[in-house]
């Protein structure tokens, strides 16, 4: 692959359909937008690690969906890492970017050396669509299991929606020629086409799936059926893939698709650009404080007399007039 052709795919997601085997799936290469998000905060290598997979996730899953504004994912734990955020927003007009923004709470004295799961503990994986003014936000959550984040989303689409889901991911802090590095990020996201409502009862034998602690899998969705033998055909060849074919730079998501897949049929269409992006605001943050009494906001504010906020996921700062803030401004 030339240095133009890399750069053409990074930070995108490509779409594609495998038409002999009934799936969809997803490619991407995440790069400057993975690193705008963790250049946000000094984050240890661990918590990097969780939220880059997280980041590749919400890309993947955020191009499956017919957003008209937002997908969240959210990990909520009590261990070391306490909470992970990211948030995908849906282009406002064809050929626009999708924006992607992630950010992590986690206490630095309780993060090990561990591998980066093990600074979870005893929580949740959560998916959050909310398509904007006039609709309901729909949430959707799943015990955290399997030992990867990616399994918890797998997990999520099982139990939630009854979508057999398999994600591959690989990301990590990759050594530059100049002496630097910088993270990338690349996965394949594959997903058997729905035959009925996503909110159906799972058809599955006993109680429970063959997850840990009784969490349904993707292989419990099919059984012993024609579209279970094209499921785990499919998974059998993705299994094939070396991490490295992932992130690149030697082989296109087009070729890496061949590849795998070129017995299937693959058919692609046209890549969704992602970007690093937030949506903060003056005016959001006033949004924000507008619940608030002039009592309140005095105990807000500052010795240099501003009512400050800074947002987490893009690290801008703000300073407001007291006057103005609250329920009760006098401005």
């Amino acid at each position: 692959m030339t240095i133009g052709s890399k750069l053409a795919w990074d930070d995108t997601v490509l779409p594609f359909q495998l038409d002999h085997a009934d799936i969809r799936g997803r490619v991407a290469r995440l790069d400057g937008v993975l690193n705008g998000v963790l250049s946000q905060h000094d984050y240890p290598e661990p918590v990097e690690a969780l939220i880059a997979e997280m980041t590749l996730l919400t890309a993947l899953i955020g191009q499956t969906m017919k957003l008209r504004w937002k997908l969240s994912l959210q990990v909520q734990t009590r261990g070391a890492l306490r909470m992970i955020a990211t948030d995908y927003f849906a282009p406002t007009k064809e050929g626009e970017p999708a924006r992607l923004r992630a950010y992590a709470s986690f206490d630095r004295d309780q993060v090990t050396d561990a591998p980066a799961y093990d600074q979870l503990e005893d929580g949740y994986f959560a998916v959050l669509i909310d398509q904007g003014k006039g609709t309901t936000p729909y949430q959707g959550i799943t015990p955290l299991a399997g030992g990867q984040l990616a399994r918890c989303a797998e997990s999520y689409f099982a139990q939630s929606e009854q979508i057999p889901t398999r994600f591959m991911l690989n990301f990590g802090n990759v050594p530059q020629a100049d002496g630097s590095s910088h993270w990338r990020a690349g996965g394949v996201m594959l997903q058997h086409m729905p035959k009925a409502s996503p909110f159906a009862k799972p058809q599955v034998d006993g109680e429970g799936g063959t997850g840990e602690n009784g969490v349904l899998r993707p292989e419990d969705l099919l059984g012993d059926t024609d579209d279970g033998e094209n499921w785990r055909r499919v998974n059998f060849h993705l299994d094939t893939v070396d991490e490295l074919e992932l992130i690149g730079p030697d082989l296109a998501p087009t070729d890496l698709l061949v590849r795998l897949y070129h017995e299937e049929n693959p058919r692609v269409f046209d890549a969704q650009p992602v970007r690093f992006g937030c949506t903060c605001s003056e005016d959001r943050v006033r949004q924000s404080l507008s619940i608030y009494s002039a009592r309140d906001i005095e105990k807000m504010t500052t010795e240099d007399g501003k009512v400050t906020a800074d947002c987490q996921f893009c690290g801008a700062h703000y300073e407001l007039d007291p006057e103005t803030v609250g329920f009760e401004a006098k401005k």
